[in-house]
């Protein structure tokens, strides 16, 4: 019904902008939605605000000459009752019932590929995320950069995109020294023997318990006689093995998959930074001085050139990172979406930089920065000290939350926004708790479908379904498909969490004013295929964002 309607505003479109002898960009939008009020009809347009930018004549003009040509191309057949332009230039449709109650039969049609696109059908993508260093626990931080990856990596596939998900594994470089030199001071430690720990080591209990796991393994002292190189080394390798065991463990604990887990240790195996580097010198994008080489980043927006390689011959961290995206880009993909922690904000220029300098259009690469999280008990922020090795670990959260509490508040406010979680909200078995709030509506409709007795059809009369609460969820769940494309264009999964709690409010409002299961058989079934079309949305909803759909609480 709502496609229905955009191909007659996009004939019209075409006619008006031939008339005005104007081309459309390609990248040419406009919303088409319910609008926030019943009363100013089923949906709302603001084409003539969008087409004004384009042909600099007022929207309300444009909305004026619009209007007949839209009645004109509708015809008796079509859907529209009644067309009205609200505040000068918005359009605003009322749509016959029998029309409006169609989005129902489609989502009992459709089940669970309801909300399913193809917007991003041709886009090969890899999604990295998280990318942590192997060098402690996940904590809280990279738990919100999983949740939003995974949520994202979901909507993205059910859009229509080839999705590709990778965690970077930074291990190579002085932080894997840092932790192997820990790791053997603890070892020295605990057999007694004096050892002065690293400066800028890693200090958490975490390393006394690798310490002492080499220990038991060894069942002697062994790693004292061998070289101290060699000895460090082994520790390093342990330490390593032993804490992806625990976040591969962690994130599947949170329902977060990855395809790959990508080593940078192969970029120097296989040679890849000498080659990136010599694809970016035969561009011309590298220069030699005092020694060092550097990337002339500052010609593809950055606000200094960058050193690549440093006088001594040392790599800096910028190199291995080049090598890594030319990787994707001889890999085949033709988007790029990155999401990172705040620490790397000051990062994105160069390395956008650098991707552009090796191939990719700057659309292409889509950088994120997911913000740092806060938790809160009783009202007070929960202190935490990384460099003092005291911090929250991921697991000790959705030990206490659980999975699905953690989930959704992490994914349920712009990424960009520094995020307050609340512990003691996470744990209520409340409305006011959210993921409990969506939770418990998709278990009351299906408490309720059970306690019908009936099996839902769509073999119902649309025309009964006639009441503001009714039209406000039907109009609100023909939304589905639209959010879930504007999550996917933006990248922002909030957009679909946000949503939902839209949808299950207006389910309670629509439930709390009206009995569903009644005397009235034809008005029982059109309220069961209503209530069960929400059930299906609150599902793949919810599903989209890796959380629990229990048919009973």
């Amino acid at each position: 019904m709502k496609s229905t309607i955009r191909n007659l505003i996009d004939s019209v479109i075409r006619i008006y902008c031939n008339g005005q002898s104007v081309s459309l960009p390609d990248d040419f939008e406009y919303d088409l939605h319910p609008p926030k009020e019943t009363q100013h009809g089923d949906l709302s347009c603001n084409v003539a605000f969008r087409l004004a930018k384009i042909t600099r004549q007022k929207p309300a003009e444009i909305a004026a000459q619009l209007k007949p040509l839209l009645e004109q191309k509708a015809g008796k057949d079509s859907p529209i009752a009644k067309i009205e332009i609200a505040g000068n230039a918005f359009f605003n449709f009322y749509l016959h019932k029998k029309d409006l109650g169609s989005v129902l039969l489609q989502i009992h049609d459709q089940e669970k590929n309801y909300g399913r696109t193809k917007s991003g059908a041709g886009k090969k993508v890899i999604l990295e995320f998280v990318s942590a260093n192997p060098t402690g626990p996940l904590t809280i931080a990279h738990g919100r950069q999983a949740a939003v990856g995974d949520c994202l990596a979901r909507i993205l596939k059910f859009t229509g995109h080839e999705v590709y998900a990778e965690y970077y594994l930074n291990d190579a470089g002085r932080q894997m020294m840092l932790l192997s030199k820990s790791v053997w001071a603890r070892y020295n430690e605990l057999l007694g023997m004096e050892m002065s720990f690293p400066e800028d080591g890693y200090q958490g209990s975490y390393i006394r318990d690798i310490a002492r796991d080499i220990i038991e393994k060894e069942k002697k002292e062994g790693l004292l006689r061998e070289p101290e190189e060699k000895a460090v080394e082994y520790c390093g390798h342990y330490a390593v093995k032993h804490l992806m065991h625990c976040i591969e463990e962690d994130l599947a604990k949170m329902g977060v998959h990855f395809d790959h887990y990508f080593s940078e240790k192969t970029l120097y195996a296989k040679k890849s930074v000498e080659h990136a580097l010599q694809v970016l010198k035969d561009k011309g994008c590298l220069f030699e001085e005092e020694g060092a080489l550097w990337f002339r980043s500052t010609s593809l927006g950055d606000d200094k050139d960058r050193v690549v390689r440093k006088s001594t011959g040392e790599y800096t961290y910028l190199a291995p990172d080049i090598a890594y995206h030319l990787s994707k880009y001889e890999r085949g993909y033709n988007m790029l979406v990155n999401l990172w922690g705040p620490d790397h904000h000051g990062y994105i220029p160069r390395l956008k930089a650098a991707c552009q300098a090796l191939g990719y259009a700057p659309e292409a690469i889509h950088i994120g920065i997911v913000q740092l999280t806060t938790l809160f008990r009783k009202g007070q922020p929960v202190r935490m000290s990384t460099r003092a090795g005291e911090f929250v670990t991921l697991r000790e959260l959705y030990d206490e939350v659980g999975v699905d509490a953690t989930r959704f508040f992490f994914v349920m406010r712009r990424q960009e926004s520094h995020l307050d979680f609340d512990l003691d909200l996470a744990k209520a078995q409340s409305q006011e708790n959210p993921v409990y709030y969506l939770q418990y509506a998709h278990a009351r409709i299906a408490s309720l479908l059970k306690f019908s007795g009936q099996n839902v059809t769509n073999k119902v009369d649309l025309n009964l379904l006639s009441s503001p609460e009714e039209a406000e969820l039907i109009g609100c769940l023909s939304q589905f498909p639209d959010f879930l494309d504007q999550a996917s264009k933006s990248l922002e999964p909030y957009r679909l969490a946000d949503y939902l709690r839209q949808v299950a409010a207006c389910f309670h409002k629509f439930y709390s004013c009206h009995r569903i299961v009644t005397e009235d058989q034809p008005l029982t079934k059109a309220r069961l295929l209503l209530a069960d079309a929400t059930r299906v949305v609150l599902r793949n909803g919810l599903e989209l964002l890796g959380i629990s759909q229990p048919e009973s609480m």
